[in-house]
């Protein structure tokens, strides 16, 4: 689930030797699966361990994860870094701020987490997001875009020379294509 480098445990265990006995570190994510999602680190007392949190047992630790954050630290990484700028501690957490999805999970799931995780961060930067709202019998993926994308003179690119070629790689053989059912006008948060 949370793999922590050789250097990272052996900065976490020179910590918690100067902590009480039996103290753990806790790795958690708050607002899961959402934008604003923020993973981080902290000290965890034995009293503080719930009947629900995952213990994961490392070299002279225990690192502790509550029920939420445990599907979204999936593949997280944490690194302990020197360098001569000092030394730092790294957590990155891929599946933060989308849930990961199950290789089993429908396909509109599977296509809403590739939207969610990859096209939307890019699609962010000017203000945009776009969502899947059906799938059609004939395998075709019906997007609506909103925010910055509404209005914008780009969006047939971005979605058939971007969005389209993307999900089709990804889904080939089961998505046939993708189309859009927004209606473009000019607004105040269009992008240009």
């Amino acid at each position: 689930m949370i793999m922590i480098s050789e250097q990272a445990q052996q900065h976490f265990a020179k910590l918690l030797s100067k902590q009480p006995a039996g103290t753990h570190i806790r790795v958690f994510v708050v607002n899961p699966g959402t934008a604003q999602a923020e993973c981080g680190v902290s000290y965890c007392p034995p009293d503080a361990v719930e009947d629900t949190d995952l213990t994961l047992n490392f070299s002279g630790f225990d690192a502790v994860v509550d029920s939420e954050s445990q599907p979204f630290l999936l593949d997280a990484e944490i690194d302990f870094v020197t360098d001569q700028m000092g030394s730092q501690l790294t957590l990155k957490a891929p599946n933060a701020k989308v849930r990961k999805v199950n290789d089993d999970a429908s396909l509109m799931e599977r296509v809403q987490y590739v939207i969610d995780s990859e096209i939307n961060p890019q699609l962010a930067n000017h203000g945009g997001r776009v969502s899947v709202m059906e799938l059609t019998a004939d395998g075709v993926a019906v997007l609506q875009f909103g925010g910055g994308c509404n209005g914008c003179s780009q969006v047939d690119l971005t979605l058939k020379e971007g969005i389209e070629k993307e999900l089709l790689n990804r889904f080939s053989g089961e998505l046939n294509g993708v189309r859009d059912i927004t209606e473009h006008q000019r607004g105040e948060h269009s992008y240009y």
